[in-house]
């Protein structure tokens, strides 16, 4: 799961261990949601888990084993719990000083012949061979390490539990839905005690009124608002932002109704001399020169693919617009909008592995720090909004 990129951490694992040893998981319908409980501790990792368990457990042998097949999974058991002897000889029901005193050749024989010459079947517990318990070998029953023999599973419903993928909405390189935005844009969110003080504080009330013995006292506060001012600026301009003008809409009608002092401006490639309230771009245009009144604490927020002919960005004549004569070159206008507003970031819609082969990208990237507008993507760039550097 590490290298899937889940952060499971050493203590989580070892609770999975802990409750493996205990003898609380039997099935591997149990190992599935247990293992999930324990190891994963946010939702968008759960698709990860489940193609990791899928692709973990799928194709286990149902055969009976042969002789050369034994041997293989003897040594390979060994090979395995020889490293904590303790949990090997309470596995197979044996003392662990009597183990000690078996070479590794004489306990692969040892392991072989129990293998083979089954006295009697044993159905559950951990100390045997058998069916449906915790030992190490046997099949329909889980183990760490441990290796099916012979049987039919009774245990494939977890797999194809797994398979079916059911939380694919919630990974991080799924489409970004209206409420997986809303979930990362409301730590945006600065609230701050405005008005008169009109909204009873229950918490407060009961306090100042177990000091008073009893007598009843109503604390005031006042309303929690949202103080925070947020700037969208949208390249909605060009065959290349086309693919993404779903995700680009769905992140405009969430940022729309939630955001109490919210301005979306539009341009188009790049930053000239103006930007514009209309879609259009063609009227209420507003001069970036104009942006320096503005709170130097506002949230600005590029959403664009950041791809142009460098000539665009670079060039003091750039503008594709024939209609727009700018006084300086793009680049410049940008750096002056990240001098101006600390709080800045790009949010690109193209995925982040494709950044490299564009240019401008790179420039652009120079200048505001750049995330992909995945949910992943999002998250980090309202980290980094909200950061006081």
């Amino acid at each position: 799961m590490r290298e899937k990129g889940i952060p499971v951490t050493p203590t989580s694992f070892l609770n999975l261990q802990k409750a493996l040893h205990m003898g609380l998981i039997h099935t591997l319908d149990d190992f599935y949601t247990s293992a999930r409980s324990i190891l994963i501790k946010n939702e968008r990792h759960f698709d990860t888990y489940d193609q990791v368990f899928a692709h973990e457990f799928k194709g286990i042998a149902f055969t009976e084993p042969n002789t050369a097949e034994l041997s293989d999974l003897a040594r390979s058991l060994l090979q395995e719990w020889l490293k904590n002897p303790a949990d090997l000889a309470r596995a197979l029901g044996v003392d662990e000083k009597e183990l000690a005193k078996y070479s590794p050749e004489d306990l692969l024989q040892y392991f072989l012949d129990r293998l083979k010459e089954q006295d009697g079947e044993h159905h559950g517990g951990s100390k045997w061979i058998g069916t449906g318990g915790t030992s190490p070998v046997g099949h329909s029953g889980y183990h760490p390490g441990g290796m099916r023999v012979g049987g039919v599973s009774r245990n494939k419903s977890a797999i194809k539990v797994a398979m079916d993928r059911r939380y694919q909405d919630y990974a991080q390189d799924g489409p970004l839905t209206e409420a997986q935005i809303g979930e990362a844009l409301k730590r945006l969110r600065r609230m701050t005690p405005t008005g008169p003080k009109d909204m009873v504080n229950v918490d407060k009330t009961i306090h100042q009124t177990m000091r008073n013995a009893g007598e009843v006292e109503i604390i005031f506060d006042r309303r929690l608002t949202d103080r925070l001012k947020v700037i969208l600026m949208i390249d909605n301009g060009g065959w290349s932002m086309e693919p993404y003008i779903h995700v680009v809409k769905t992140l405009f009608n969430y940022a729309r109704s939630q955001f109490k002092d919210l301005k979306i401006r539009y341009f188009h490639n790049t930053i000239y001399d103006q930007v514009w309230s209309d879609p259009q771009r063609i009227h209420q245009a507003e001069l970036i020169d104009d942006f320096i009144r503005r709170d130097p604490e506002t949230r600005i927020i590029f959403v664009g693919d950041a791809s142009m002919a460098p000539y665009e960005l670079s060039h003091p004549h750039g503008a594709i617009y024939i209609d727009q004569r700018q006084a300086m070159p793009s680049i410049n206008r940008l750096k002056f909008l990240a001098r101006t507003f600390r709080h800045a970031v790009w949010l690109n819609p193209q995925a982040e592995n494709t950044w490299r082969a564009t240019r401008t990208i790179a420039a652009v990237g120079d200048i505001f720090p750049m995330f992909e507008l995945s949910l992943d993507g999002l998250e980090k760039a309202v980290m980094r909004l909200m950061s006081r550097n």
